[in-house]
C-alpha cells in the first residue's frame, strides 16, 4: 500500500468530529491547605522546597549551593547572577551553567508542578541544561489542580511553556532510578 492510498483510506474513513465535553471544575474542588499540599507533592516528586522571606533569598541560595560559580539569575529578586543571557545567546554556550534561578508563574498543589514559560527565561534550554535549578514562586500564586491551571494558561500568548515537577528523572533503564537523566540534577522551589 503506497502513501497516497494510505492517505486516501484515512480521509475516506475519517470519523465524525465529536464535541469535547464540558467539565465542571467545581466538581474537583477540595478544601485543602494549598501551601501544605503543594509542599508535600513537591517533596513526593523529588524536589526541594523552602519557605522564606524574599529578603533572605540570595543568602539561602548561597547556603544551598556553596560551590557554584556559573549562575544565571533571571528572577529579579536575586543578585547572584554571574552570567548574563538574552534571547540572542547561543544555547550551546550554556552547557557549563551550574545554577539557574528563574521565576515561576504559578504552582499546582495537586501535583507539585510549576508553570514556567519563556517569558521568564529567554533560552528554552536553560531549565534543562543547568546542573541545578531554583524556581522562585510566590505563595499567592498557587492553584488547587490542573483544571484551574489550564484555565489560567488558556488565554496566554502561545509561546513556549511547561509544567515542571521535580528534577529530571527516569527509571526505564534496568528499572533503576536515575536523577538528572534529561535535565537538572536538582530542583529547589523557594516559596516567598
Amino acid at each position: 500500500m503506497g502513501r497516497q492510498s494510505i492517505l486516501k483510506s484515512i480521509k475516506t474513513n475519517k470519523p465524525e468530529l465529536v464535541e469535547l465535553q464540558t467539565i465542571d471544575a467545581n466538581l474537583f474542588f477540595e478544601d485543602i491547605d494549598l501551601i501544605e499540599t503543594f509542599k508535600s507533592n513537591v517533596k513526593l516528586v523529588g524536589g526541594n522546597i523552602i519557605e522564606l522571606n524574599q529578603a533572605d533569598l540570595d543568602v539561602q541560595i548561597k547556603e544551598l549551593y556553596p560551590n557554584v560559580n556559573k549562575i544565571v539569575a533571571l528572577d529579579p529578586s536575586s543578585k547572584l547572577g554571574t552570567i548574563s543571557i538574552s534571547k540572542d545567546t547561543d544555547p550551546h554556550s550554556l552547557e557549563t551553567i551550574d545554577l539557574a534561578i528563574i521565576k515561576g508563574e504559578f504552582g499546582v498543589a495537586e501535583n507539585g508542578s510549576v508553570w514556567i514559560s519563556e517569558e521568564s527565561f529567554p533560552i528554552r534550554v536553560l531549565p534543562f541544561i543547568t546542573n541545578d535549578l531554583v524556581i522562585v514562586l510566590s505563595k499567592k500564586d498557587l492553584c488547587e489542580n490542573l483544571h484551574i491551571a489550564y484555565q489560567k494558561i488558556a488565554d496566554r500568548n502561545r509561546t513556549f511553556g511547561l509544567f515542571l515537577s521535580g528534577p529530571s528523572k527516569t527509571a526505564d533503564i534496568e528499572q533503576c532510578l536515575v536523577i538528572g537523566a534529561q535535565g537538572a540534577m536538582s530542583l529547589t522551589i523557594i516559596l516567598v
